[in-house]
């Protein structure tokens, strides 16, 4: 074990879920190997209330995010985030620091741009980890300079050549992880069809809207073997449970489930977003899904993550124009009644998996830490 004085590992995070997920696994990792952990966030992050850096010194610094923004906000958010540089160079000055991981977003950029701008000598290993199949714009950015970029996704869109970049999965929560291997069970014959319907940290409306119409479009033999599990924003919930009520269909409603890791154990199919920790998460756990990628996400990136589990079999994307309640219903009625096409998805699904994902990073962050040659993962 190392002792308190030992160098630290500095990571750079923010904002939720599918950022701060893999963080979250890779201190966990290191704080069981024995490193010691120190978190940079922003103000807006809920990194700083996150029980994965309980004991982890913790700084809050400035910044703001640039993209999309007007020229004045713009301006004022480049000031933030150079402030935050500075900061951020003090304080990784006086900690030490061993090594600096960013996990994209603005909240990544001055840690590591403070790291790369210091003096040879003192200067900590720096790596990034990109959790979606398009690469991020701060790690464009920052990935030419850095000593690593760790992939979730081979074949990752807009990596910049010269880039020293290294895949090993996008790093999930330990339950999620233990799912991998445990294999799938389709549905039996007559038997229920179990649904689960996910709709992101902020809930999807769409999926309130066309995914009970779907269900009521269903032919009532296949109707009645359903089993709904469905994510569904607060002002939302009167109107599905009534919906759901008028086609005879059980539904479980929550705007968020604490217990995902049980909720697709149970699931025969999954309706989703398609965010980096979904689609990590779906592979773990082995389960066919169709999902309907984020039409506002930066980049289009979750039309990227989909495509990369769509092409191996493991799922069927839907770009969100096309996703109304016919479309899906001629989709559902195809699947649901054929355990072998689940079957399949599903085995797919369960071959995209890195449950080693956090391990990986972690050793490849240790030995950048002692300038040692970087291990092969196979």
């Amino acid at each position: 074990m190392r002792g308190p004085a030992a160098r630290p590992v500095v990571i750079a995070a923010g904002g939720t879920g599918g950022h701060l997920f893999p963080a979250e696994a890779l201190a966990a990792e290191l704080i069981a190997r024995g490193e010691r952990i120190a978190l940079m966030t922003d103000a807006r992050s809920s990194a700083f209330e996150s029980p994965a850096f309980g004991s982890a010194e913790r700084f809050v610094l400035k910044g703001s995010g640039i993209a999309g923004r007007g020229p004045k906000a713009a301006a004022a958010g480049a000031l933030a985030l150079a402030a935050g540089t500075l900061e951020a160079r003090r304080i990784l000055k006086r900690l030490e620091a061993a090594a600096v991981v960013g996990f994209g977003g603005y909240p990544s950029v001055p840690p590591i741009i403070a790291a790369l701008t210091m003096p040879a000598g003192r200067r900590p290993a720096t790596a990034l980890h990109e959790q979606n199949a398009v690469l991020g714009r701060a790690n464009r950015l920052l990935a030419p300079r850095a000593d690593l970029l760790a992939l979730s996704v081979a074949e990752t869109a807009r990596v910049p050549a010269g880039a020293k970049a290294r895949l090993v999965g996008n790093p999930v929560r330990p339950a999620l992880a233990a799912m991998a291997g445990q294999g799938y069970a389709p549905p039996a014959e007559d038997g229920a069809i179990r649904l689960l319907v996910l709709g992101g940290s902020l809930g999807a409306r769409v999926f309130s809207d066309v995914v009970p119409a779907a269900i009521a479009a269903l032919p009532e033999a296949l109707r009645g073997r359903l089993v709904v599990t469905q994510q569904t924003r607060a002002e939302d919930l009167p109107r599905v449970e009534s919906a759901y009520r008028a086609a005879g269909v059980p539904a479980d409603l929550s705007p968020f489930f604490g217990d995902i890791a049980t909720r697709l154990a149970m699931a025969h199919l999954v309706i989703a977003r398609a965010g980096a920790s979904t689609v990590a998460e779906l592979a773990c756990a082995g389960r066919p899904s169709v999902l309907v990628p984020l039409p506002s996400a930066i980049d289009d990136h979750q039309s990227g993550n989909a495509r990369s589990l769509a092409a191996a079999g493991a799922a069927w994307l839907m770009q969100q124009a096309a996703f109304t309640a016919e479309a899906l219903a001629r989709h559902l009625g195809a699947v649901l009644t054929n355990a072998p096409v689940l079957a399949r998805a599903a085995a797919a699904a369960a071959k995209e998996a890195h449950p080693e994902a956090a391990r990986r990073l972690a050793d490849l962050v240790q030995s950048l830490m002692r300038a040692e040659a970087l291990p092969e993962f196979r």
